[in-house]
């Protein structure tokens, strides 16, 4: 499937200050995704899981080390947090404005999870938001129908399939504003950087710690490679499973669900439901015991004084959207 014509209108979403349609430019890139670049995809989805496999064999007897353990903890909550504060609710959504220095510093944390560069990953995700659950998302579940063996078909699309897909969202429509920010074209275009401190960072640091190129190598696999894919797949899931499953408390146009066993690792994402309702909230999870990691960081760095013109939810608001789910069903 192509995808959308260039005159096909993007929907309206509430509260959503996502670029709209009735520009000049079409929904996708001019070029599509060479070979090259759907085979580096397939590199980078394939290297971590074999470091899975060779850092379990190589732990086999001596076990995960606390060192190696704290680094991936670390580099996964700083990766993980650059994309789900940073590169989700700051840069795509705009759930709050921050100063040049944080601005950076969130690009650049987003881009060690190695989800690809900020732009195009802000891109493809206004893209899903604009078109979600119809003709034109890129990774929609329901992509094939509704029937057993199509939801199977269209969980795989979701999950992974799509980014072998050779159709390039155009930034020019869905990211003109990061374009046009010279620090941010900046960071993407350095994105190979950025990927390679990800993956080495965590290496020197074992290396350095231990005094050893064994703790250098197992440093490597655990809190660089295996990181990556941990957060990867975890990541995928909100596009996967958090639209196929779960509660949906408040209205959306869409079948975006809360799936709560991902709640911490998502770091506050997989409260997906209010999001799709409300995109430009800072807060995901509204409920009480819905633990958001994500905006509670929002939070600090408002009460510091980095964050301002947060868009924390309202009683108002939220009933409004309970009463629009109910009005739904």
């Amino acid at each position: 499937m192509r995808g959308p014509a260039a005159d096909v209108e993007v929907p309206s979403t509430a509260h959503d200050d996502l670029p709209r349609a009735g520009g000049p430019e079409p929904v996708l890139d001019e070029f599509d995704r060479s070979l090259v670049e759907r085979g580096t995809v397939a590199v980078v989805v394939a290297i971590p899981a074999l470091a899975l496999a060779v850092a379990v064999v190589l732990a086999w007897g001596r076990g995960l080390s606390w060192l190696d353990g704290g680094l991936a903890v670390a580099f996964y909550l700083l990766s993980g947090l650059g994309v789900t504060v940073g590169f989700h609710r700051h840069f795509t959504h705009r759930s709050f404005t921050a100063p040049r220095a944080l601005r950076v510093a969130l690009a650049i944390a987003g881009s060690t999870a190695v989800q690809g560069d900020i732009t195009t990953w802000v891109a493809d995700h206004r893209r899903h938001h604009a078109f979600s659950d119809k003709e034109g998302d890129p990774h929609s579940p329901w992509r094939y129908g509704n029937g057993p063996a199509a939801l199977a078909k269209g969980f795989w699309h979701a999950h992974l399939g799509w980014l072998f897909q050779r159709d390039r969202t155009n930034a020019a429509r869905f990211a003109p504003d990061l374009l046009a920010d010279p620090d941010i074209a900046m960071i993407s275009r350095l994105f190979p950087l950025w990927t390679a401190v990800g993956l080495f960072l965590p290496a020197i640091i074992g290396g350095l710690a231990t005094w050893s190129w064994w703790g250098a190598l197992t440093a490597f696999l655990w809190a660089g490679l295996v990181r990556v894919m941990v957060l990867h797949h975890v990541t995928w899931s909100i596009n996967s499973i958090c639209h196929m499953a779960g509660g949906r408390p408040f209205g959306t146009r869409d079948r975006a669900a809360n799936v709560w066993p991902l709640a911490i690792l998502s770091m506050g994402e997989s409260w997906h439901n209010l999001h799709h309702a409300d995109p430009t909230c800072a807060r995901h999870g509204v409920q009480p015991r819905q633990l958001d990691m994500s905006a509670r960081l929002i939070w600090l760095f408002e009460k510091l004084g980095w964050a301002a013109d947060v868009r924390w939810a309202t009683p108002a608001r939220l009933d409004r959207l309970r009463a629009r789910a109910g009005s739904s069903r």
